[in-house]
């Protein structure tokens, strides 16, 4: 009996042992945009001949191996680009071009078709550790406390959106057709800022590439994103549909970030559902195709966004205290994501904290510690 529990030990072990081997291979961040680029478009059927689906959909259908999932992947950030958000067009190097003014801006050219469109972002460089410097970048601004950045040696960035897309929710704005984006892509007139957005982040990354940490002090395998609120939803859709991002985290996120439109529309309360949300932001043709009760037929949902991060880190944060945020459906969500980094045996590089008793995009000292941790870990790469 005592050889036959020594042998089921060592058994035990080996496996552990393969796991860890096989999980130390999977990639943590990736040099490309988009390593599934290569991969066909799949059907688009109309939303009218879209099955009915009360249940989230599987994230992982047709997975079996990690080999999978960047097919898969792609699949899911086509359906969301068709059916959500509009296309995020991909950019040729060629057309960017990128130089640093003075010692901490960094400046980034985007020509397409004889138009040219300007992101400035000034970043502010850390007084500890030596270059290249991991880098945080903010959307519209970073909502997370100074003190998790004081001692490490993270530089900061602001992503200034509306260099992009000059919606705002607030005061005067453009309306479709007459953002920068549009005179580059007079065809994608009928996108959701958040593709939009998610285009502009990534052509700063780009800049930061091209230019090298030689120039720039940035080490461009150590990128975070973050931000609140929209910024939270705009966080995690950069986050997704940028594979050279290591760490995101979207602070309440709320509905059309990591909430799950499903659960939203069976919330008891008033939440931001696909039919109570800013159509700015997304295609008019969500809401015409999936009001009420025919969110149903979404071929995806929110649980996919996040999941689209894997195999890189992401961290939802959260707070009940606004019922809004429809956060019971984000931690639906969430639930329903980490079974994607579970499958591939990397379920610590994903995770989500919600807690109330303060205010809208005011972190609590009690989230600071698993804030810290994946800044550690993954930009920092801290053990």
């Amino acid at each position: 009996m005592k050889k036959q529990t020594l042998f089921a030990a060592v058994i035990a072990l080996m496996s552990v042992a393969a796991t860890a081997q096989q999980n130390s291979e999977i990639p943590f961040v990736y040099d490309v945009e988009n390593t599934g680029s290569h991969y066909a478009v799949p059907a688009m059927p109309p939303a009218d001949q879209l099955p009915v689906i009360c249940e989230l959909p599987d994230a992982l259908e047709g997975v079996s191996s990690f080999a999978d999932w960047a097919r898969r992947r792609s699949d899911i950030g086509h359906q969301i680009q068709h059916y959500g958000i509009g296309q995020k067009p991909a950019v040729e190097p060629s057309q960017v071009k990128a130089r640093m003014e003075g010692d901490t801006a960094l400046v980034v050219e985007v020509t397409v078709n004889g138009e040219m469109l300007i992101l400035r972002s000034v970043i502010h460089y850390p007084t500890v550790g030596r270059p290249p410097y991991a880098l945080m970048i903010g959307t519209s601004r970073i909502s997370l406390p100074d003190t998790l950045f004081a001692g490490r040696p993270i530089a900061r960035m602001t992503f200034h959106e509306k260099q992009v897309n000059d919606y705002g929710q607030w005061g005067k704005h453009h309306e479709r057709g007459e953002h920068p984006f549009d005179m580059l892509y007079p065809q994608l007139t009928a996108n959701g800022a958040y593709s939009e957005w998610a285009w502009g982040l990534s052509r700063l990354i780009d800049g930061l590439q091209q230019l090298g940490p030689d120039v720039t002090r940035i080490d461009t395998h150590s990128i975070g994103v973050t931000g609140c609120s929209y910024a939270g939803k705009m966080a995690l859709y950069c986050g997704a549909f940028d594979e050279r991002i290591a760490l995101t985290i979207a602070q309440e996120p709320g509905g059309g970030g990591a909430a799950a439109w499903r659960k939203s529309h069976e919330s008891a309360e008033k939440v931001e559902d696909i039919d109570r949300t800013d159509y700015h932001w997304f295609l008019e043709s969500q809401r015409e195709n999936f009001h009420g009760d025919s969110v149903y037929r979404l071929p995806y949902d929110q649980h996919e966004l996040c999941a689209m991060v894997c195999p890189r880190a992401l961290l939802l944060l959260g707070n009940p205290d606004f019922p809004w945020l429809s956060d019971d459906a984000m931690l639906a969500s969430a639930k329903a994501a980490v079974k994607v980094w579970e499958r591939f045996g990397i379920a610590d590089r994903m995770s989500w904290s919600i807690v109330g008793g303060h205010g809208h995009c005011q972190l609590p000292e009690s989230q600071w510690p698993v804030v810290q941790e994946f800044i550690d870990r993954f930009l920092l790469k801290r053990e």
